[in-house]
């Protein structure tokens, strides 16, 4: 009989007869070098009872040969699958070669589906081949890594009516393309427009990837006179403490040229902290184990940053557990060997990652591995997506839950990017929320003073009465103005998108 399953009075007199020792409730730790002088110690008696299996779940990683069960990478040995080149070779950018890939996983009525969803989709298709082997192709429609990457028509609905292709207004704080200041002492930089992947929820689908056949793309080529214009302008900016380099996506970057990029933020003086911003672990963790010149690359520019006093850390992005592997596991740790700061940017995604379960086993998850949670993101207005979206409601009750469940250095802040520039807003802070309407009113104060941002709960998630006053047009405006009169905020410029 262990401790935790002895009544309180039994557990009293077996500690006080000299109850088990570590040896024999944990034999496991017998061979640990460094324990031996616990061995025999007498375990305390417990006060409460062990924690349930589910509950390390997180502590378990893929480690087997997961991508053979795909019948286009059923003879891709480990070595192969492993390289990086591989990855990026064999990326899926059409559904025919997904249809070639998947071959008997799937019905051809799924292909037709995601055929048709592709026609209305602002983003390409392009999938790793690890991100295709991660997926659950007996059931594509509820796999969490599916409706991340893979559109299908039927499960599409109508955009919200105050939806706009750039809600987060990234251009109009953009001094020369690819670089937006919108706070006065971090900026965004972004020196090319293609991922290793291209989800499709991506909140520069305005600029990222190819045109498709309902978005015209503003072009972020990589370009070193469009940097330079860049760096030039944040050279010319001392009060820039913090620069995030994104885009696209870093992980694109041939090392020189990611080399060349950081080198030139360092040896700006004001600059103190710089953020590689990358899906890429995500979906294509194997780049960090065999790019070596990439990899030597961030390593050099986290040496040379230290040396000077200065941050430079990895940005990262899961979403769900199921994203993580063994090979998740080891590039990671190799990073933290060497120092590397890694945090995760998560987005709150309807159907993947919005119950309180999934949320706190990835968070805790991303912890054992030593990346920091650091953002759960509400999920921004985008276009062909409603039906990937949540209500702010929602996101605060996942919040209650995850706070507490453990460390809170280890918890991430839930936030709303405020549509229209308010920058991020905690889900909670809102000044008013209608949950009828799913209108929320937010104030950014250190950004925009003289302003108040709206962010629109998805119009299919709400009672009756709200869908009815969205079915007409001549309602929207009453709506809002309702909102920012309960909000207090009526002598605020209001931007809704």
């Amino acid at each position: 009989m262990g401790v935790s399953e002895m009544k309180p009075g039994e557990v009293t007199l077996l500690a006080r007869e000299g109850g088990p020792r570590v040896r024999e409730i944990a034999p496991e730790l017998i061979q640990v070098s460094g324990l031996e002088s616990v061995l025999d110690v007498v375990v305390p008696a417990a006060l409460k009872p062990s924690a349930p299996a589910a509950l390390l779940r997180h502590r378990e990683f893929d480690d087997s040969e997961f991508w053979r069960h795909i019948p286009g990478y059923e003879a891709i040995s480990k070595e192969t699958f492993l390289d990086f080149k591989f990855q990026n070779k064999h990326s899926v950018t059409s559904v025919d070669q997904l249809e070639k890939v998947l071959g008997r996983l799937v019905s051809p009525a799924f292909i037709d589906d995601v055929r048709a969803g592709m026609a209305r989709a602002p983003m390409n298709l392009r999938l790793s081949p690890y991100t295709v082997s991660r997926m659950d192709w007996n059931e594509p429609y509820t796999d969490p890594i599916r409706i991340q990457f893979v559109p299908v028509a039927s499960h599409q609905i109508p955009d919200h009516p105050r939806l706009t292709l750039d809600s987060l207004h990234e251009q109009s704080d953009a001094p020369t393309p690819g670089l937006t200041h919108r706070y006065h002492d971090k900026a965004l930089f972004l020196p090319l427009d293609v991922c290793p992947v291209y989800c499709r929820f991506c909140t520069r689908s305005y600029a990222i990837g190819g045109d498709t056949d309902t978005v015209s793309k503003s072009r972020l080529k990589p370009n070193s006179e469009r940097w330079h214009q860049g760096i030039a302008y944040l050279a010319s900016r001392p009060e820039i403490e913090d620069v995030v380099v994104s885009g696209g996506d870093a992980f694109m970057l041939p090392a020189a040229h990611l080399e060349t990029i950081g080198n030139l933020l360092l040896s700006i003086p004001h600059i103190r902290r710089i953020r590689i911003a990358t899906k890429g672990p995500a979906v294509a963790p194997m780049k960090i184990l065999s790019d070596h010149d990439w990899t030597r690359a961030l390593l050099g520019l986290v040496a040379r940053g230290r040396r000077e006093g200065k941050e430079v850390c990895l940005h990262t992005h899961f979403n769900h557990s199921a994203e993580i592997s063994g090979i998740t596991r080891d590039a990671m740790a190799l990073l933290f060997r060497e120092g590397v700061t890694v945090r995760n940017q998560a987005v709150m995604i309807r159907g993947v990652n919005d119950t309180p379960a999934v949320m706190t086993e990835l968070v805790r998850r991303l912890g054992y591995m030593n990346v920091h949670p650091y953002y759960v993101y509400q999920h921004d207005l985008v276009s062909q997506v409603e039906d990937m979206r949540t209500t702010v409601a929602t996101t605060a009750e996942v919040e209650r839950h995850v706070r507490g469940s453990t460390a809170g250095f280890n918890t991430p802040t839930f936030v709303v990017d405020a549509p229209g520039g308010g920058g991020k807003r905690a889900v909670h802070s809102f000044d008013h929320y209608d949950r009828v309407t799913g209108i929320s009113v937010y104030r950014s104060p250190a950004v925009h003073a003289d302003q108040a941002y709206l962010y629109f709960d998805p119009v299919d998630l709400l009672p009756v009465a709200g869908r009815e006053r969205w079915a007409d047009p001549a309602q929207h405006e009453k709506m809002i103005a309702e909102a920012v009169e309960a909000a207090g905020c009526s002598h605020l410029k209001v931007i809704s998108g």
